[in-house]
């Protein structure tokens, strides 16, 4: 059964109901901009980069699947090809989760690993004091990815956004002014 954020996607036109937690933090924070040059990681099925499109920003998709529409780049995070994507971004942005096996700390752990790939790609590729959101699994290993990104941004927080399933372990860490 569909619930009222899916139903909302669908009669929107967002390809995923995602788009409201994306809507929802930057509302709350203003991590992306007008005009923004944006990388987002894990884009597949492109609710995110729909938001940021519909914001005139800039950007880049990036997933093993290849988006019908914006600029896509079909590449695996892991992969090193993924820096050779031209530029600086002002902002980067994964929902990025694990192919899940419903086995807490397998899942727990492929998360983990996302979200360091994901900090290792900021390091290269995010501009000074630019801005940083990504889903992870909460788990033990959270405290490591919050001390990690203190030492790469100003501003850390964690966020829940509503549209959230209640079920769902997952949480937002989002990172302002990159050091």
């Amino acid at each position: 059964m569909k619930d009222k954020f899916t139903l909302r996607a669908e009669k929107e036109g967002y390809k995923a109901r995602s788009v409201y937690k994306l809507k929802e933090i930057n509302n709350k924070f203003n991590l992306i901009k007008k005009n923004d040059k944006v990388l987002d990681l894990g884009a597949w099925p492109g609710s995110w980069t729909q938001y940021c499109l519909e914001k005139d920003c800039e950007v880049v998709s990036v997933d093993k699947k290849k988006l019908n529409f914006g600029k896509s780049v079909v590449c695996d995070v892991f992969n090193d090809e993924i820096f050779k994507i031209k530029g600086l971004f002002d902002v980067i942005v994964s929902d990025m989760a694990p192919n899940t096996s419903g086995i807490k700390e397998l899942d727990e752990g492929g998360s983990f690993r996302l979200v360091m790939r994901v900090l290792e790609i900021v390091e290269k590729l995010l501009k000074t004091n630019g801005n940083i959101l990504f889903k992870m699994f909460e788990s033990e290993e959270t405290e490591k990815v919050l001390e990690k990104a203190k030492k790469l941004f100003k501003k850390v927080k964690i966020y829940r956004p509503k549209a959230t399933k209640k079920r769902s372990n997952e949480i937002y860490i989002l990172g302002k002014d990159k050091l």
